[in-house]
């Protein structure tokens, strides 16, 4: 019985070796595409010119068109040019200290995220990138 054993002890252990190497080759592979994530170049974000900005950063990332959105057609539809959610407002607090732009460089605020997110900004076809005038400071009315 000696002899029938240790074939089949053989063939459990090497079941166990394969079992165990199955199991890490893929926590392997998980390890390496989140370290070569860790290189893709993330978003250089400008710190605003402002003081607090008019929603939490995280709401303003997930929200931002639909706010601009919806400010577009209060002022279109309802004349209304004043408001929390202005284009302007983002731009005089948001455009570059060197660039005085949004859009100019590839670090500029919209610019920067938008690359990143491959996405098209097609405001300032019509709208200006850059404030009105630098030096003053938007009244931003709730």
């Amino acid at each position: 019985m000696a002899g029938r054993s240790t074939p089949r002890l053989v063939i459990v252990s090497m079941l166990c070796w394969l079992a165990l190497l199955l199991a890490v080759i893929p926590a392997a592979s998980v390890q390496a595409a989140t370290a070569s994530s860790s290189r893709v170049p993330q978003p250089v974000i400008e710190t605003a010119r402002g003081g607090e900005c008019v929603a939490d950063p995280a709401f303003m990332r997930r929200n931002h068109m639909k706010l601009l959105m919806h400010q577009r057609d209060d002022t279109l539809r309802g004349g209304i040019r004043t408001g929390k959610y202005s284009l302007k407002a983002c731009i005089a607090c948001h455009a570059s200290a060197s660039s005085q732009s949004v859009t100019a460089e590839p670090s500029n605020f919209c610019q920067s995220c938008h690359s990143y997110a491959a996405v098209k900004i097609d405001c300032f076809e019509c709208h200006a990138n850059t404030p009105a005038n630098s030096a003053a400071q938007p009244q931003v009315k709730p």
